[in-house]
């Protein structure tokens, strides 16, 4: 009896260990596991197949329904263990973003890159919007959009091209404020938005106006370094 009690006992102890150590490392446990996932998922290690697979694909575009990145929804979106629909990539070389562009706005999408705002959004046309979580962890997900600067490139890619845009603005708004997202005459533009703050106040909006469109396989050394692609045909 004695012994059967200290194994309880131990088991207690150690239970208690684990659910002490998971409060300490909280958020690193979750950072890693975004970080992971964000390049696991990263578009210079798919092909242009599958993403033109993932096009097709059905998704969520309901923006109010994202939650915030807690470890919670980490966990949750880890052991869901879903394929997520990969339909391109976004890198912004001056503040190192390298990020998977999904379909839709899941929230599963938003805690590994960018998702798109629009099913019928294109690339290179109209105004391509994408959105991503803002982490305290710097360098993570959208959150370096605080150190972009007018002038900075903005790369996308759906493994056929590299659509090159140049900043034009950055700007702090209200979330009531939808303006930025509306396709304005003759232009061809990117529109980024992160949160403002970790609570969620206000969005950062960044955007960018098309200045070029290079066949992959044509695509530049400084192109191909933001999406660390290797030298092949895609």
């Amino acid at each position: 009896m004695k012994k059967k009690r200290n194994w309880f006992i131990n088991i207690f102890l150690f239970l208690l260990l684990l659910v002490g150590l998971a409060l300490v490392f909280n958020n690193q446990i979750k950072y890693f596991l975004m970080q992971y996932n964000a390049d696991r998922y990263t578009v210079a290690k798919l092909d242009r197949a599958e993403l033109d697979k993932n096009i097709q694909k059905e998704a969520s575009f309901d923006f109010d329904a994202v939650q915030p990145a807690s470890t919670e929804s980490v966990l949750q979106a880890q052991l869901s263990n879903k394929k997520l629909p990969v339909i391109g990539g976004i890198a912004v070389p001056s503040v190192k973003i390298n990020l998977p562009i999904f379909k839709g706005l899941a929230n599963e999408v938003l805690l590994y890159g960018a998702g798109t705002l629009s099913p019928d959004q294109k690339m290179g046309e109209g105004n391509y919007a994408l959105a991503s979580h803002r982490a305290d962890r710097p360098g993570l997900l959208f959150t370096p959009l605080e150190g972009v600067k007018d002038g900075d490139l903005i790369y996308l890619t759906d493994l056929t091209n590299i659509y090159t845009y140049k900043t034009t603005l950055k700007v702090r708004v209200q979330p009531t404020e939808v303006k930025y997202l509306d396709i304005q005459p003759g232009k061809k533009q990117v529109t980024l938005i992160t949160c403002g703050e970790i609570e969620g106040v206000t969005r950062i909006i960044v955007q960018g106006e098309l200045d070029a469109t290079t066949p992959v396989n044509d695509a530049t050394d400084q192109m191909r370094a933001a999406f660390e692609m290797e030298q092949r045909t895609y």
